[in-house]
């Protein structure tokens, strides 16, 4: 198999004409003609994944969040950016990213938080039928709105969980949106959500809600199962190439 085989496999669920104008989701490193025979998936990519594949005999990183999101503007080793590149393309290794092209696609990571949650998706949030930002759907049977809270604090292994007021709520209709998504909150009220669980949310998100339930998880913590999400498109359409999930941890904020 070649890179542009696992680009291929990632694009028929996730066409990169699904991103939004601001992201930069494709190849970020490597040339499409690249042998493959093992591939490391991975939510960021940093110098410790880089290092990862290497040792792991990767000869491919697919990851969500892309390695180059602000033009690089040199080549020279000053931030982890650089290094990254200059350390993989010296050992071979192609870098692929499917970021909001995966957010924002039927089957993707808002879908795929809803079923871990054990949310029927009706539809997008913002978009059509074919894609959009974030999801919105309903739970098989309404729920106590702390036992809601609490199964997404375990599912999704969340240290400290913030949220907004909930006592005494039942909640049946909720939205989602993995990672910065709060900018979707307005459509969530909108289309009359009990609870919005969401990556991050902004403080004066708290006071403009209009009663709808905050669930805010962490970035990581809400996107962390995309790893298998991606795994599993590949594998799909590429079973003669390995694919391993990363057995490092790169969320860079910590709990005390």
């Amino acid at each position: 198999m070649k890179v542009n085989d696992i680009c291929r496999a990632v694009e028929m669920a996730a066409p990169l004409s699904y991103q939004e104008s601001f992201d930069n989701s494709g190849l970020q490193a490597g040339l499409p003609s690249m042998e493959v025979g093992r591939v490391l998936v991975c939510l960021d990519v940093t110098e410790e994944i880089v290092d990862e594949a290497i040792e792991r005999g990767c000869n491919m990183i697919l990851s969500h969040h892309p390695l180059i999101f602000k033009p690089l503007k040199q080549i020279s080793g000053l931030s982890y950016q650089q290094r990254c590149c200059i350390k993989a393309i010296k050992n071979d290794i192609a870098i692929y990213s499917a970021h909001t092209s995966l957010d924002n696609a039927v089957g993707g990571v808002n879908y795929k938080i809803a079923s871990l949650l054990g949310v029927q998706v009706d539809g997008f949030l913002q978009g059509g039928e074919e894609c959009g930002s974030g999801v919105i759907g309903h739970l098989e049977a309404p729920m106590e709105s702390r036992e809601f809270l609490l199964n997404v604090k375990t599912r999704f292994g969340i240290d400290a969980l913030r949220c907004s007021e909930f006592e005494g709520r039942r909640i049946s209709k909720v939205a989602i949106c993995g990672g910065a998504g709060a900018f979707l909150l307005g459509d969530a009220i909108a289309q009359g959500a009990d609870c919005f669980v969401c990556g991050e949310f902004h403080y004066h998100d708290y006071f403009e809600n209009c009663g709808v339930i905050l669930c805010e998880c962490g970035h990581y913590q809400s996107e962390q199962f995309t790893c298998c999400l991606l795994r599993d498109l590949v594998q799909a359409s590429c079973p003669e190439v390995e694919v391993l999930i990363t057995e490092i941890n790169t969320n860079p904020i910590k709990y005390i």
